[in-house]
C-alpha cells in the first residue's frame, strides 16, 4: 500500500518512532522509577528517526551532488547516543548504576533508525523484546537476588 503524499510516510515515521520510544521509555519510568523515562526514550527515538529520514530526503533532493551512506548516518546516531548514555551512567562507592537506563536508550535509537529505514515490523518486533527484556528480565533478577540473598543467610546460620 503506497501513500501518494511522501510527506505523510515520513510523518508517519516519525510519529511511529516516537510512538515506539515511548513504549519503551514508560518501562524505565514506571517500573526502574528512572529519570530517563518516556519523554526521553521517545525523544531519541524520533530523533535517530529524523536522522535518517532527512539523510534519505537530501540525498533524494540532490541526487548527484550528495552521496547519502546510511552507515555513516548509523554511525554518528550511535556515537552521540553513547555520549547521551555515559552521562546517565553513575559510579557511587562500589555501585553502578544507570547502564540498563543507558543501553536502553542506545536500542531505542536503533529503533528509531530502521523506522527511519522503513523496517517497521522489525521496530515493533523490536520494541517488543525490549520491553520483555526490561519487565521479565527486571522479576528474573529480583527473584535470584532474593533466592541468593536466603541461600548466602542459611549458609551464614549453619557456619556459626
Amino acid at each position: 500500500m503506497e501513500f501518494s503524499d511522501p510527506t505523510i510516510v515520513l510523518f508517519g515515521k516519525l510519529v511511529l518512532a516516537a510512538f515506539l520510544g515511548i513504549l519503551i521509555g514508560t518501562e524505565r519510568a514506571l517500573m526502574a522509577n528512572q529519570t530517563a523515562g518516556s519523554r526521553t526514550f521517545g525523544l531519541v527515538s524520533l530523533g535517530s528517526c529524523l536522522f535518517v529520514v532527512a539523510g534519505a530526503s537530501i540525498d533524494a533532493q540532490f541526487i548527484g551532488l550528495v552521496n547519502f551512506d546510511p552507515a555513516r548516518v548509523i554511525a554518528a546516531i550511535i556515537q552521540g547516543i553513547g555520549f547521551l548514555g555515559a552521562g546517565l551512567i553513575i559510579f557511587r562507592e562500589n555501585n553502578l548504576h544507570g547502564v540498563t537506563t543507558a543501553a536502553g536508550l542506545w536500542v531505542s535509537a536503533g529503533v528509531g533508525a530502521v523506522v527511519g529505514f522503513g523496517m517497521y515490523s522489525v521496530a515493533i518486533f523490536s520494541t517488543l523484546l525490549i520491553i520483555a527484556v526490561f519487565f521479565f528480565m527486571w522479576y528474573v533478577e529480583k527473584t535470584f537476588k532474593h533466592w541468593f540473598a536466603e541461600v548466602r543467610e542459611h549458609s551464614g546460620e549453619e557456619l556459626k
